[in-house]
């Protein structure tokens, strides 16, 4: 059955019982069978034609063709003018055969015309064609409300718009877009369909290049706002045939997804959050190697991100694990978004709630201008965070500035960047730290399940962790602080607020309970190794 139209195609209605008891020989049109069957009508009046409305199946006896070859041909093209599927003549006392004059006519408008060498009751014919119908547009209704479902199913989860949108790509086969009703892209989404599945934003690239609207093989469907005038609509979704077809059930899927989205937008107000996860998605690709270097400025550029010929800064924001997926990301991504907007430079922000970060490329002029963009980039996040009211947190969120360089430097710039800032949690606190000088400590975060790094740490501070456990004061907070002001007593006593006497007293309990001597280069090496790796060890 070929229920994808909301009908069935004429060859389907030829091969019913009905029409195939009555010997149907196609006269002409036989390369457009495939064409959907809206309706059956059958009549005999010569103005039939002003009767229709296109898609029908006409049947006929023929009796009102006229007799005359001018009727004749006048009859077939207004038929074929009106969009009819096909015209179906029963052979009988009107024609033993249909004369060349209807034939000729139907083949040159393209019009399927089938002769019946049998009587047939007409009204069979109807209900059968008309019951397929029904149990076709049925079939196609149970599959776009299973896509319902499914959306259903994703939000109670704890899924949210992304998650929705995927499944309708998925459905179609094709990729899928959010957009404002302005036009501006809110979230694209890719049909997994295997590697010849093309990317959402490149077609988004090519279709918004050009400043055109969507045509063709297209299908929008508005998101209701439940406002009057230009509030009611919020949104506006747009799926486009680019790898398969778009059929008519894929349209009944967007009409159902969009009343899921309406709910979902106005109970949440997530266009903001929204637009941050895609360009947070689409930072994440280019972190992962999922986009080229080739490809990236393009795709940027739908995302409204238009830098300079300078070196891109990727940044990455580590917040607290407490937040969680389910966090105010919209307010965050609104309120560090209005903080950057003094920044003076192109910025492009994303979200990725899953794994708590927020990524960011920076187009600088030169590179020279790094580190006073990298102050204002990170007072402007740590500002955000604070407007959010997410400040309270957890612990305070760690921003990692990675290395400026091209579009191909970019990718493992946030790569590296994003790693670090992980990496990063638990160090002294800072505005923002370098990722070139974490390196260390992003190794020790790598090895913080292997044995080998907590026996180490056992090994080398062990006897101080357990000493601090049970005594007062604590020492490791002074060896810590020792061995940031390498070694100098004077310094290391004023931030401790302590007498040189009893910071040399302290100094020497340490070197008792570790059995080494703090003046060795070597024991200092490994005395800072094993404090920067306690950090990410159990």
């Amino acid at each position: 059955m070929d229920n994808q139209g909301g009908g069935i195609t004429v060859q389907r209605a030829l091969e019913l019982p009905g029409l195939r008891s009555g010997l149907p020989e196609v006269v002409a049109g036989a390369d457009r069978l495939g064409r959907t069957v809206r309706w059956v009508h059958a009549g005999e009046v010569p103005n039939i034609a002003s009767l229709l409305k296109g898609g029908e199946l006409l049947l006929t006896t023929g009796l009102g063709l006229g007799t005359r070859p001018a009727e004749q041909r006048a009859f077939v093209r207004r038929l074929a003018d009106r969009g009819i599927a096909a015209l179906v003549v029963e052979l009988g006392p009107r024609f033993t055969r249909l004369p060349a004059t209807i034939v000729d006519t139907a083949r040159a408008a393209g019009l399927p015309l089938v002769q019946l060498h049998r009587e047939v009751p007409f009204v069979t014919v109807t209900e059968e064609v008309h019951t397929e119908i029904v149990n076709g547009h049925y079939a196609l209704l149970q599959r776009a409300e299973e896509v319902h479902r499914r959306c259903t199913e994703a939000l109670l989860g704890g899924g949210g718009i992304p998650q929705v949108l995927h499944i309708l790509a998925d459905f179609t086969g094709n990729p899928v877009f959010l957009e404002t009703p302005d036009g501006q892209l809110l979230y694209a989404a890719g049909s997994a369909a295997g590697e010849a599945a093309a990317d959402p934003l490149q077609v988004w690239e090519g279709l918004r290049g050009r400043e055109a609207e969507p045509s063709g093989n297209a299908v929008l469907v508005d998101v209701p706002g439940g406002g009057h005038g230009t509030g009611s609509v919020r949104a506006r979704l747009v799926l486009l045939g680019v790898t398969a077809p778009l059929q008519p059930v894929h349209r009944m899927a967007a009409e159902r997804t969009a009343g899921v989205l309406a709910v979902v937008l106005m109970q949440a107000r997530q266009e903001e959050e929204l637009a941050a996860r895609g360009r947070g998605d689409f930072l994440t690709d280019l972190a992962e190697g999922r986009i080229s270097a080739e490809d990236a400025p393009a795709q940027a550029r739908v995302l409204g991100f238009k830098p300079g010929s300078g070196p891109l800064l990727p940044v990455v924001m580590r917040l607290s694990s407490e937040l969680g997926p389910s966090g105010n990301w919209a307010v965050l991504a609104r309120a560090v978004l209005e903080e950057l907007s003094s920044v003076g430079v192109p910025v492009l922000l994303g979200v990725r709630p899953v794994e708590g970060r927020v990524p960011l490329l920076v187009g600088l002029r030169t590179e020279s201008e790094r580190t006073a963009v990298a102050d204002r980039v990170a007072a402007a996040l740590r500002a955000g965070v604070e407007r959010a009211g997410l400040d309270r947190a957890g612990a305070p969120p760690a921003v990692v500035v990675g290395v400026a360089g091209g579009w191909a430097a970019a990718s493992s710039g946030l790569r590296h960047a994003a790693e670090t800032a992980t990496a990063a949690q638990g160090l002294p606190a800072r505005p923002w730290y370098d990722a070139r000088r974490l390196d260390i400590d992003l190794l020790l975060w790598r090895l913080r399940e292997h044995p080998d790094l907590s026996a180490f740490v056992d090994r080398a501070i062990g006897a101080l962790r357990q000493h601090d456990a049970t005594s007062r004061p604590p020492l490791l907070p002074t060896l810590e602080t020792y061995l940031a002001h390498a070694g100098r007593k004077a310094e290391t006593a004023r931030e401790l607020h302590l007498n040189r006497q009893t910071l040399y007293n302290r100094l020497a309990r340490i070197s008792e309970l570790l059995g080494t001597d703090l003046d060795d280069p070597e024991t200092v090496l490994s005395l800072s190794l094993a404090l920067r790796a306690r950090r990410h060890t159990p």
